[in-house]
């Protein structure tokens, strides 16, 4: 018999299908896909290096830390800038000294030589047959000269340059000339006229192609010397603004130290310290004396070749018109407002004016007694000459042509002693002024030399030495 439960909770109702307890299967289909999580941003590295000193300037070591970073930097760019500028101003300094000038000086030579070249010939020619050995040897000496000058310009000259192009010029025209007065000697020691005629050509491919292209040379490497004194002489500004810079920051270091410490010195920071002052004041002196050499060499050296330079090429082309004046026999006119000039006479009365004016230049700029003296001399010749000279175009206009050639190239109280007289005195003055100068630039040189190297080293110096003191103070929170 049986009996029901007693437990009045009743039992749940029977599934109406399927076994009890077994949930019912349901439709089949894909299973749902859970929605991914939102993305994280990336954080570059710049940034996360931002956080990280953001956070370590919260810290004291972390700000010491910075500090000293922040100082071997600026002390390390100090001397890194200081190195970059010196040296490039040393290099320019030393191109003055080594390239630039003498280039100058060889264009100048040059030019001297291919003028002084025609002036011999002129001089040989009047002589006829009884051409003396010391105008040919002159002659021959001065093609010489010219003809290495250009070789040596050739050698220097930047391909595709301007320099270049008048060289080869130059070169080209040179055997010209000579094959010109080879034909005028010829035939002047022949007895035919056309022998003036040749030589007159001559003369006027020298003076218009020749020596204008020699100019041109002249001028180029003036300008090229110009800017080698442009790039050596100006102040590194950044160098010493970046020194002054590095001072203030360790300066301001030791202010915080001391504040937060009651320290007055730390070693490290007084060392740097030390060897920034010594980097900027060997910097700013070495400079400065530098500055004054170059200076010097230029007002007192280039300034006054240059006008002795001009003085000497004047005399030299005197000397040929005069000797041309008594070649072509009045063949040669030029007409100037109206009136109608021996060409040869017009033409020197312009260079005597151009040498009078260079002779009282080159004075003024004549700073001592050794530079002064031969300058006066050639003042005294000038005047000389041309007393002589007028006595000699007098006879010449008066048809005495014999007269007029011995005051011209006679044995006694002739113009060629007198044009001698200022070739030789400006030919000392020169080398006197040449000598300036290369003293003046030398020392301008010699004031750079060390200064590139000996401020890189200091600064290093100054970086170690300020690392060293912020880790002497880090170490105290250990």
């Amino acid at each position: 018999m049986t009996h029901p439960p007693k437990s009045s909770t009743a039992p749940p109702p029977a599934a109406a299908t399927g076994v009890p307890g077994i949930p019912a299967r349901s439709r089949p289909g894909p299973a749902p896909i859970a929605a991914p999580p939102p993305p994280t941003a990336r954080r570059t590295a710049f940034a996360e290096g931002v956080e990280r000193v953001r956070a370590a300037a919260t810290t004291e070591p972390g700000r010491l830390r910075i500090i000293g970073a922040v100082l071997a930097l600026v002390i390390l760019a100090f001397g890194a800038v200081t190195a970059w500028q010196t040296s490039a101003r040393a290099a320019a300094a030393d191109d003055v000294l080594r390239r630039s000038q003498p280039l100058s000086f060889g264009a100048a030579g040059i030019y001297r030589s291919l003028a002084d070249a025609n002036t011999a010939a002129s001089s040989g020619f009047l002589a006829g047959g009884q051409e003396n050995p010391e105008s040919r040897n002159q002659y021959e000496k001065d093609i010489r000269e010219a003809a290495a000058g250009l070789v040596t310009a050739a050698a220097d000259a930047e391909p595709g340059s301007a320099a270049e192009t008048t060289v080869t010029r130059l070169n080209r025209l040179l055997p010209e000339y000579k094959g010109l007065v080879e034909r005028a000697r010829t035939y002047n020691r022949q007895g035919y006229p056309v022998g003036g005629a040749y030589l007159r050509y001559a003369n006027e491919k020298m003076q218009k192609q020749m020596l204008p292209a020699a100019e041109a040379l002249y001028t180029t490497e003036n300008r090229r010397l110009d800017a080698d004194y442009g790039d050596a002489t100006p102040y590194p500004w950044a160098a010493i603004a970046l020194g002054v810079l590095a001072l203030a920051a360790l300066g301001r270091a030791q202010h915080r130290l001391y504040r937060r410490t009651n320290r007055v010195l730390n070693r490290g920071l007084v060392a740097a310290t030390a060897a920034t002052t010594a980097a900027l004041l060997w910097l700013v002196v070495g400079h400065a004396v530098a500055r004054s050499g170059l200076d010097g060499s230029y007002e007192h050296g280039i300034r006054s070749l240059n006008v002795l330079h001009d003085a000497r090429i004047a005399a030299l082309k005197a000397r040929g018109n005069e000797n041309l004046s008594l070649v072509a026999r009045g063949a040669e006119t030029v007409t100037v407002a109206g009136q109608t000039y021996d060409a040869y006479y017009y033409d020197f009365d312009k260079d005597m004016a151009v040498l009078g004016k260079a002779l009282t230049e080159a004075a003024r700029l004549a700073d001592d007694p050794e530079g002064t003296a031969p300058v006066r001399a050639a003042q005294g010749d000038t005047a000389v000459w041309q007393r002589r000279h007028a006595a000699a175009r007098t006879e010449d206009e008066n048809g005495n042509y014999q007269q007029a050639l011995d005051k011209v190239i006679g044995a006694k109280d002739a113009t060629a002693a007198c044009f001698d007289g200022v070739d030789r005195s400006l030919e000392r003055a020169i080398a006197h002024e040449r000598a300036e100068f290369g003293r003046a630039a030398d020392d301008g040189r010699d004031a750079l030399a060390w200064l590139p190297g000996g401020a890189a080293a200091l600064t290093v110096l100054g970086a170690a030495g300020a690392v060293a003191g912020i880790g002497r103070r880090l170490s105290e929170y250990r």
